[in-house]
């Protein structure tokens, strides 16, 4: 018996999985919805479905499916762009763009870029072009970038000349750099809050709340994560190495934290304690582990920011830390010397 799933187009909110009976009134109740079940190669409109046209009324069959929702005023905006991907440790992306394409990236992600790349600043996240957009769509969007810990601008790279130009943007610490092709994920992604690096003009980067409490508190990415919208690439940055995941519907994967980088709103995501009162304090895991229950694919990080950041705090002599592995009696002489230790 085939389990039917539903989603909000614009909050996202799940709901299933529901049995055939259920299903059928759910649609008849919810028209507006997409449905999901084995089979069936995304989320579709359910006044799209065979199974729910006597609940909902049949759809004109010279009427193509609607696609999953891509984000007001953002399908068909998006600039197709060319790019590679150079590096493994320390990767940067270079973009290619022909005559009058533009890209938008993070303030201060730029390595390189051509002499006719113009750079303009925006304010917000650059979605909407410097004249497109009301003041307080700017200041929205504005907004939601500083609650996401982002900058209240963003830059945009616009090929002014003729031919190929290009222009490149590095990761901010090592890790991977993931091209993703938002029409191919429903148009929606959400990811931990500094995760964007780059993309297509016409992305919109805005926000994703935890709506449960234990979630936002100690599920890694406290309430505020970022949610990319658009039907173009973006380019996110995960520390490490990833691991890609696909989840069935109902099946579940427990992870650390501050390993989650980026799942389909699709995903459920919330928390559980890691076991014990032993496990809790001396199994060095922390106390909650984030739980993510499909349908929906999960990408996650090995190496989270703060975990290198806490170790590299832990390590320095300024913080209390030892000096591993020099073993020389001239060592604090030396580091005198060539300025290591510097005041």
């Amino acid at each position: 018996m085939s389990q039917w799933f539903f989603v909000h187009p614009q909050t996202s909110e799940r709901v299933g999985p529901l049995d055939p009976e259920a299903a059928f009134e759910f649609a008849r109740q919810n028209p507006g919805h997409h449905c999901w079940r084995e089979g069936l190669s995304g989320w579709q409109p359910v006044r799209a479905m065979p199974e729910f046209a006597e609940a909902v009324g049949a759809q004109p069959s010279h009427v193509p499916p609607v696609p999953p929702p891509m984000g007001r005023g953002t399908r068909g905006m998006n600039d197709d762009i060319d790019y590679r991907i150079v590096g493994n440790d320390m990767p940067f992306v270079e973009i290619e763009l022909d005559p009058g394409e533009s890209a938008i990236a993070e303030a201060g992600a730029l390595m390189y870029k051509d002499a006719v790349v113009g750079m303009e600043t925006a304010f917000g996240d650059g979605s909407r072009g410097s004249q497109g957009g009301g003041l307080m769509d700017k200041l929205m969007s504005a907004g939601k970038r500083v609650i996401t810990g982002e900058s209240l601008f963003t830059t945009v790279y616009t090929h002014n000349g003729q031919g190929k130009a290009r222009v490149a943007f590095a990761a901010p610490y090592p890790g991977t750099v993931l091209p993703i092709r938002l029409a191919e994920h429903g148009g929606q992604l959400i990811c931990q809050k500094d995760s964007f690096l780059a993309g297509a003009r016409g992305v919109q980067v805005g926000i994703f709340f935890q709506r449960k409490i234990l979630t936002g508190l100690f599920g890694g990415e406290g309430f505020i994560m970022q949610k990319l919208e658009g039907d173009g690439g973006v380019f996110v940055h995960a520390g490490g190495t990833l691991v890609e995941r696909d989840l069935a519907p109902g099946e579940r994967l427990d992870v650390d934290t501050g390993c989650v980088m980026a799942f389909h709103p699709t995903v459920s995501m919330d928390v559980r304690p890691v076991g014990g009162i032993k496990s809790m304090f001396f199994g060095g895991e922390g106390v909650f582990l984030a739980t993510l229950t499909g349908p929906g694919k999960v990408w996650l990080q090995s190496l989270p920011f703060s975990r290198m950041a806490g170790r590299m705090l832990a390590a320095a002599p300024q913080g209390g830390g030892k000096n591993v592995g020099e073993g020389s009696m001239l060592g604090g002489l030396g580091r005198l010397l060539d300025g290591d230790n510097g005041f």
